[in-house]
Order: structure tokens, then sequence, then C-alpha cells
């Protein structure tokens, strides 16, 4: 198994570490613009191998694609982050053109890769990546459900005042601030619904903190957050890389799916060996109905955008 990150930023690095310290992957490749960054970054990680107990080698690459050759799965994190003030959408203009450069670079040493898109604003980076390479839709992840979901059970957590362990929830909908959507009513802590413990007026406080909770990590960071995200993909990283058909809520390419069509948006997704193995359509109330299909026009919007920045 064979896993190339690219972009070897924050995002980029945690993910190499924590798929290094779970330790299904024989190799994992970094890859950056910046010279010697990816080869330090990995570097500096191989030296924990002894520390963390792990086998997976860990190697670094200054911009040579033929050094990810045969991977199978690619992460693809490159491209600006945010900062402060900053929303999703706003990185387009820079983010696009790398995106599709990049992803083209990988798919030529490796036909049969598995691409996961982290790249912001990531739903139009996921659509982006299906409009340029073409490829099955099966292969294009978009990793944004995975990130809020685990935020929305942070959130759930510290509201009920028990450990992470003990709530189950997803987000679905748009990897934005305005665009997620909490699925409160499904929200569980160990199969009994969290509203018998919490407030109406508390559960919708934990559903707003979970749609800001980038914007929150970037206002007290001075830039993205990086150890959630890279978890988050590393995850996913491992359920295609184990086959464990693991549900994840990700950005997945629609073709009629909840009403929605040529679309990449978050919804839930059976992941094994062959990416995503099924799209699981649920059965939303009219309400969580209308807020798929406004966070889904505000994706449109943004992708709209995508033909003034690369043709």
């Amino acid at each position: 198994m064979k896993v190339t990150i690219v972009g070897a930023g924050a995002v980029g690095a945690s993910c190499a570490e924590y798929i290094a310290i779970k330790d299904f992957a024989s190799e994992v490749v970094i890859i950056d613009i910046k010279e010697n960054y990816a080869e330090g970054k990995a570097m500096d990680l191989m030296q924990t191998a002894s520390l963390n107990g792990f086998d997976t080698l860990i190697s670094g690459s200054t911009n040579d694609y033929s050094k990810t050759a045969n991977s199978d799965i690619a992460v693809i994190t490159s491209g600006i982050p945010r900062k402060p003030g900053m929303t999703r959408e706003e990185l387009i203009g820079i983010n696009a053109g790398i995106v599709k450069s990049v992803t083209q670079s990988v798919l030529e040493h490796s036909p049969n890769v598995i691409f996961i898109v982290v790249s912001n604003p990531m739903d139009t980076m996921t659509y982006l990546t299906h409009k340029a390479l073409g490829i099955p839709k099966n292969r294009i992840i978009g990793m944004g459900g995975a990130l809020d979901s685990a935020r929305f059970k942070y959130r759930l957590a510290e509201a009920l005042g028990c450990p992470a362990s003990d709530v189950d929830g997803m987000v679905i909908g748009g990897h934005s601030d305005t665009g997620m959507i909490p699925l409160t009513r499904l929200a569980v802590r160990n199969s009994v619904p969290v509203s018998k413990f919490l407030s109406e007026d508390t559960i919708n406080e934990v559903a707003e903190a979970t749609k800001v909770g980038g914007a929150t990590l970037t206002k007290m960071l001075g830039t993205s957050a990086w150890y959630a995200p890279g978890a988050a993909v590393s995850s996913m990283v491992q359920a295609i890389a184990c086959d464990h058909k693991k549900m994840f809520p990700c950005s997945a390419l629609l073709e009629g799916e909840y009403g929605l069509d040529d679309i990449s948006i978050g919804v839930p997704c059976i992941i094994g060996k062959n990416g995503i193995e099924s799209i699981v359509e649920l059965d939303l109330t009219e309400a969580e109905k209308e807020k798929l299909q406004n966070s889904a026009e505000a994706v449109r919007n943004t992708n709209g955008l995508l033909e003034e920045t690369v043709s």
C-alpha cells in the first residue's frame, strides 16, 4: 500500500504522521513545490519510527511526481490555507489551478489511484478533480464531512459532559461555514437521542459552533487547523487501504441521489478498497431537504467561478 500526500504543510505532514503511526501502509511519499521541504518533513517523521513503533517508509520529493508512481491513494492538500477572516470560497482563484495541475501529475504516474481531496474550497475542488480527470467517480472523494462530523461530536461531548466515544453524529452538506448541516435530529449518546439530555437551545448552539469550527480555529491559530484534518484524512485512507467498508460523510459526485445532479457535496458514503463503494441516502425531513438544497445552491455558485479561474 503506497500513499502519496501532495503538500507538505501542516495538514499534509499531520496526515503522514497519523498514517505512519497506524502502521497499515508500506510507503508514504510526501511531495511539495518548496525545495527540500517535503524531504525535511519526511526525515523528521522517519526519526520518530523507532520511538512510535512503525515500519512505514516515509520519503519526500520536491516536485518530482515520478517518485509517486504506482500510488494506491493520493491525498491532495496543496494550495494556500485560510487566514483569519477568509472564507474557504475566497481561496478558489489560487487553489483551483494548483489542484488541477497536481492531480493530473499524480494520475499520469498512478493510473489506478484513488484521490482524497482536502484543498479548499473542498467541494468545488473535488468537483474540479472530477471534471479535470474524467476517471470513475468512486475514485475521487472530498474529505470535509469526516472532519465536520468529528467537530460536531466534539461539541456534543462538550455539551453533554461525556467522552467523545460516547456520542455519534453526522454533518452533511457543503464544507462551508453556512453550508454545513449538522443532523442534530439523528445525534445520539449511546443510541439515546441527545434531545433526552440537552435542551433545544443547547443543541442549536452545538450546531452553530460546529459550522464555524474551522473559522474559530483559524482565528485562534492564525491559519487553518491541522491535527483534526490530518486525523480525518488518515481515517479515510485507512478505510480504503484496509477495505473497512466504513461510513463517512464525504463529498461525492451525485447523479440523482438526494435529488441532486452534477455536484460534489457531503453525503454519507461507504468507503472501502474501491473508494466510494456506495452512497447512503438518508430519509431527511422536509426542513433538512431544504437545507441541503440551499447548501447545494451555494456550492454551485462557487463551482461557477471555476470557468473564470481554470482554462
